[in-house]
């Protein structure tokens, strides 16, 4: 390269930057010098001036979409040069990615200049061909050139109709009808650029530079474009940038790591600083700080210090002082504490971490097969190094306390006889000294029993443990809900602390806990009669009948499962108790039954399906019931409800067909109301019934006709 053409060059590029307006004069100038047959020194310093040039903040936009026109020759130029340099391609499209809205303005305000929009079609095109498989410095050039492509071909805000020139540049300023950039074509290729971008995030790509790159350039998109910022929000929040966690772990991927993470943490941040009020704001703060922890628990600053050096604390070192004869302890495996004096448990011998919480969980508490599934995967992560370590360590524990037990110790008196015994002859004797008193025995201490309770304090404590069982089950009347296995009618009652272990808990306490001792019936020791043991007397098992009841009718559409839960163990309760009982128990389950059929049946509507439900899942369908389902007809609103629900329990009950016909059958003679839904019925089921109606004959109940 010439001194005289580099020092010009020079020159000129202190002109523009002293003094912006002299880029209008200076880039006509240079277009020839720096063309594709000049020097590579020559095109990269072209290529890079025309880069900065357009990127300029000091340069008007009206003179850069002047110039734009006069540079797309020189780019297209360059793109379309085989084997053009690295460096050169990087910044021809750097300055690709700032013209492309200036020719887009322009060509907006000139629909009949289809050549320069041409040009500009075969500079993207290009551009897009090399985003795949371009040097990753190229690529992450493309990146942000397609984010300025769909940046402008997306509908933006328009500030001040009746300025376009101060508007941002977006769809939204180009006409519906426009013969050159039809705005459907424009903002269909749009989303499709935009999902080739945020595919880098989606795919297996574990390049750091180009997702790094990707996500700078979306957060342009997430503040200047609402209409795509929930679909971008939403990728990065599916975007795992910790994922390259599982491979190994060199210096490199620890960089690649914490550079994707710092990145998404930036952006998510920023997208709630901008809109704390954004729809997706508790989710992205949720998944802010998960990264947050995750990020923690991989680079723990703990295990990337470099530990102490391990030096003989008695100045001898075992592998150079075995000569001596000294006793040298066995070293004990870094991290693992050596165990204290006195007796050991069996807990303290297989412990050996030195954290508080860990040695004073109760791993009893956690399920067996929770515990199976939590164990083989950590089993099957773990360094074999480190787990031979540990195991050396508790083997070295076990054999020293054998050795311990083994080991008697032999105390000899520092002393000799002669010595002891004349120091016994020198000792006056008193003879008048007491004789001393035999050791007195500690006698057995008991704490004397609590006193007992009254039969009022009885039903106040119970009635305030019935209120906070009830109050922890509509705590967790949401939580888990549709998630509960169903464990069928032999589900474990404290097999887990969800709603629907404690409403199987607490059923069967008010139904099986105290089954035969209340409310029953006892002989009178004189006479041998039977009577009744009610007496008034409160009882826990009612208390919490009582509590169930109102439990149900406060949400009875979201409770109707416990109704029958509930009914169901009553109902199972009644017949262990008549097999086993010797006198006639007092039943419950008709009892409670009816009574909440009578507690929901005001509340329904015309339309409710709660009542079929509940209908078709009890255990037992009783007449007391569907007399009170009829009772429903009297209200002509509710005839269909009564009618539906009967004939459900016609078509999915068969051991109750004949009593739900009847009801039917009671429905069409009483009630005027119910004759047109009751006909269909008995039309299919009881047609000679309709007939003897119809030839003036009086049936009996049951559908019996007398005739003489």
């Amino acid at each position: 390269m010439e001194p005289s053409i580099t020092e010009q060059l020079r020159q000129a590029r202190e002109v523009v930057l002293n003094n912006p307006n002299n880029y209008p004069a200076i880039v006509p100038s240079i277009l020839p010098i720096i063309g594709t047959g000049a020097d590579i020194e020559l095109r990269r310093w072209g290529a890079e001036f025309l880069a900065e040039t357009f990127a300029s903040p000091l340069l008007p936009a009206d003179q850069k979409q002047q110039l734009s026109l006069l540079v797309l020759d020189r780019l297209r130029e360059f793109l379309e040069q085989p084997a053009e340099d690295v460096a050169v391609v990087k910044a021809i499209v750097q300055a690709a990615a700032s013209i492309y809205p200036l020719l887009f303005r322009y060509i907006i305000s000139s629909p009949h200049d289809s050549g320069n929009w041409q040009k500009m079609a075969q500079i993207k095109s290009n551009i897009l061909r090399r985003m795949d498989t371009a040097p990753p410095g190229v690529r992450i050039c493309c990146i942000k050139f397609v984010q300025r492509v769909v940046q402008t071909q997306t509908p933006g805000l328009i500030a001040d109709p009746r300025r376009p020139e101060h508007n941002e540049i977006s769809l939204a300023l180009v006409p519906r009808d426009h013969p050159l950039i039809p705005p459907p074509n424009l903002e269909a290729e749009a989303s499709g650029l935009l999902d080739r971008l945020l595919s880098i995030l989606q795919d297996e790509i574990s390049d750091a530079l180009l997702i790094t790159a990707t996500l700078n350039s979306l957060g342009s998109l997430i503040r200047t474009r609402a209409s795509v910022a929930n679909k971008i929000v939403s990728t990065v929040l599916n975007f795992n940038p910790l994922k390259l966690a599982n491979s190994p772990m060199t210096s490199k991927t620890k960089v690649m790591i914490k550079s994707m993470e710092r990145t998404v943490r930036a952006l998510l941040v920023n997208v709630v600083k901008k809109n704390p009020n954004h729809p997706l704001a508790p989710r992205i703060q949720q998944h802010v700080d998960r990264l947050h922890h995750t990020r923690l628990e991989i680079f723990d600053e703990t295990n990337r210090k470099r530990p102490a050096p391990i030096e003989p604390t008695d100045g001898l070192d075992p592998a150079k002082r075995q000569r001596l004869g000294a006793d040298l302890q066995a070293p004990t495996p870094p991290g693992i504490p050596p165990l204290g004096p006195g007796p050991v448990s069996y807990a303290q011998l297989y412990t050996l971490t030195q954290d508080e919480g860990s040695k004073n969980f109760d791993v009893q508490a956690i399920p067996i097969d929770l515990l199976v599934r939590i164990l083989v995967p950590i089993l099957s992560s773990l360094d074999k190094s480190q787990l031979d370590n540990a195991i050396n360590a508790v083997r070295a524990r076990y054999l020293s306390l054998n050795e311990d037990d083994d080991y008697e110790p032999v105390f000899q008196p520092t002393e000799d006889t002669e010595q002891i015994l004349n120091k016994l002859d020198s000792v006056a004797s008193d003879t008048n000294a007491m004789e001393r008193q035999p050791d007195m025995a500690l006698g057995t201490f008991n704490l004397p029993p609590p006193p007992a309770l009254t039969q009022q304090e009885t039903v106040e404590y119970s009635k305030g443990t019935i209120n906070r069982v009830f109050g922890i089950m509509s705590a967790l009347d949401d939580a888990g809900r549709g998630k509960a296995q169903k464990h069928g009618f032999n589900r474990l009652a404290a097999s887990g602390y969800d709603r629907d272990a404690w409403v199987t808990m607490i059923t069967r306490l008010a139904t099986r806990a105290s089954a035969g001792l209340e409310e029953g019936v006892v002989k009178k020791e004189e006479g041998g009669e039977l009577v009744d043991r009610k007496g008034g007397a409160f009882s826990i098992s009612n208390a919490i009948r009582d509590a169930l009841y109102l439990y149900v009718l406060e949400d009875f559409r979201r409770r109707i499962d416990v109704a029958v839960s509930w009914l169901c163990e009553e109902w199972y309760n009644d017949r262990l108790q008549s097999e086993v009982s010797e006198i006639e128990p007092v039943l419950h389950y008709e009892k409670w039954a009816l009574k909440v059929l009578d507690g929901i049946l005001p509340y329904l509507d015309a339309k409710d399906k709660v009542l079929i439900r509940f209908l078709s899942e009890v255990p037992e369908l009783i007449s007391g019931m569907l007399d009170r389902v009829k009772g429903l007809a009297r209200d002509p609103e509710r005839i269909a409800l009564a009618v539906n629900a009967i004939h459900y329990l016609i078509l999915m009950r068969p051991p109750v067909r004949d009593l739900c016909i009847d009801a039917i059958e009671d429905l069409w003679r009483n009630y005027d109301g119910a004759k047109g839904l009751t006909t269909k019925l008995l039309t299919k089921w009881r047609p000679h019934v309709l007939q003897e109606a119809a030839n003036g004959a009086a049936p009996l109940a049951g559908g019996v006709v007398k005739t003489e």
